[in-house]
C-alpha cells in the first residue's frame, strides 16, 4: 500500500537544509558587501575631511598666488592703524623697498660647524632675538644669515598675522604681498613630528610653497600651535616673544583672523652674531 504524501512536503529534509544554508550564504554576503561600502565611504569622508583640515591650515603658511592671496597688495596698508602701532609702544614702521634684493643662488655654506649664531631683528617695536639652529639646519641657518648680512630683510613688513587656530606672525618679504623671495630656495629641514603642538611657542619656522621651496618667508609662532609637519624648524626667539604678542594682541587689520596686522611691525636692521665665516 502507497503513502499518500502530504501537501508541502514534496521536498526532502536534506534539500530544504541545503537551500536554508544558500539562502543564508547569500544573506550573510549581502550584508558583508554592505559593511564594506559603508566602511569605503566612511574612509573617503575622512580622507577627504582630513585632507580639507590640512589644505585649510597648510595655506595660512603657503606663499599665496596673485588670485589666492589673503592679503592683499600692499598687505600692511589695509586698514593698517598708526594709533593701534603707537599704543603698543611701536615707533613708525619702516618703508619697503621699491627694488627688493635677488639673487641668482643660494649661497655658498660659510657657518662654521660647532658655532652658535644669533640673528637679532631690530623692529619698529623693538628687539627680537633668535637663537638659531645650524646644527639641525644647516642650509636654512645659512641662507638667512647671508640673506641677514647682505641687507635682505632691512626695511622689510611683517606681512601676515594669523590669530585663530594658528598663532603666527609671518615676516621675511621685501614686497609685503606674500608672494616675494630671494630669487632661490634651500631644502627642508630639521621637520618636527606630525603630533599636538608641534611648533610650540616661541617657534621660528620657514614659510614655503610646497616640499624644498623655502625662500626667505619666516614666522614666528606667538603661542603652541598644530601644523602639517612640512615647515622647517632654524630658530628660536630668546628676547623680543613678548613684542610679537602685544602686535597679535592688537588683531588683524580690518577684522578677522588672518591678514595684516592692525598695528604694523617691521624689520629695520638685523645683526648676526658672530658673522658667518
Amino acid at each position: 500500500m502507497s503513502r499518500t504524501k502530504k501537501p508541502g512536503t514534496g521536498v526532502s529534509n536534506k534539500r530544504r537544509k541545503e537551500l536554508a544554508a544558500a539562502k543564508l550564504e547569500r544573506q550573510t554576503a549581502r550584508r558583508a558587501d554592505r559593511a564594506r561600502a559603508h566602511r569605503r565611504r566612511q574612509q573617503i569622508g575622512w580622507t577627504i575631511a582630513g585632507l580639507a583640515g590640512v589644505v585649510v591650515i597648510a595655506a595660512v603658511l603657503l606663499w599665496p598666488s596673485s588670485d589666492s592671496a589673503p592679503v592683499a597688495e600692499p598687505a600692511a596698508s589695509q586698514s593698517a592703524s598708526p594709533a593701534a602701532t603707537a599704543d603698543i609702544g611701536c615707533g613708525p614702521a619702516p618703508t619697503p623697498p621699491e627694488t627688493p634684493k635677488a639673487f641668482d643662488s643660494a649661497p655658498k655654506q660659510a657657518i662654521e660647524k660647532g658655532t652658535d649664531y644669533t640673528l637679532t631683528l631690530t623692529t619698529n617695536c623693538g628687539d627680537i632675538v633668535i637663537d638659531t639652529k645650524p646644527r639641525k639646519a644647516p642650509e636654512t641657518v645659512d641662507s638667512m644669515l647671508f640673506l641677514a648680512e647682505n641687507g635682505y630683510f632691512d626695511s622689510t613688513l611683517c606681512h601676515r598675522l594669523t590669530t585663530e587656530g594658528i598663532f603666527v606672525l609671518q615676516c621675511g618679504d621685501p614686497t609685503a604681498t606674500g608672494s616675494g623671495g630671494p630669487g632661490y630656495s634651500v631644502p627642508d629641514e630639521n621637520l618636527p613630528q606630525e603630533e599636538e603642538a608641534n611648533y610650540p611657542k616661541g617657534t621660528v619656522a620657514m614659510a614655503n610653497a610646497g616640499p624644498g621651496t623655502s625662500g626667505s618667508q619666516f614666522f614666528i609662532v606667538y603661542e603652541d600651535t598644530t601644523l602639517p609637519a612640512s615647515y622647517t624648524i632654524w630658530g628660536t626667539v630668546t628676547e623680543g616673544l613678548d613684542i610679537v604678542q602685544r602686535v597679535a594682541a592688537a588683531g588683524v587689520a580690518g577684522g578677522g583672523s588672518d591678514g595684516a596686522p592692525a598695528a604694523t611691525i617691521g624689520i629695520l636692521a638685523t645683526d648676526v652674531a658672530p658673522p658667518r665665516g
